[in-house]
């Protein structure tokens, strides 16, 4: 199995944003320091997927679902940890 040292990633990471990254599947709504939106994980009518730009991170208060830009991406698009790291990185190098 392949291994991506960990300053890599934490470096792929730092060059790509959350928001915009799960703004490609969710539409996203600027509520005071955090976006909300529809969790893509569940059926539901009431937003309560939360992403924040801050941390980086994702949460959802329905299902509980949360990560980073790596899990967010592993569990929507049913991804392995290396798929994901490359995917954020080819979207690193196209920005």
């Amino acid at each position: 199995m392949q291994r991506i040292p960990e300053e890599k990633i934490d470096e792929i990471r730092s060059q790509v944003d959350i928001v915009d990254v799960v703004g490609n599947y969710v539409q996203l709504k600027k509520q005071g320091r955090n976006y909300t939106g529809l969790c893509p994980f569940h059926g539901e009518k009431t937003p309560s997927f939360s992403v924040s730009p801050e941390k980086q991170i994702f949460h959802c208060f329905g299902c509980g679902k949360g990560g980073n830009v790596f899990s967010f991406l592993m569990q929507i698009d049913g991804l392995s940890f290396v798929e994901s790291v490359k995917k954020v990185a080819d979207l690193a190098i196209s920005r």
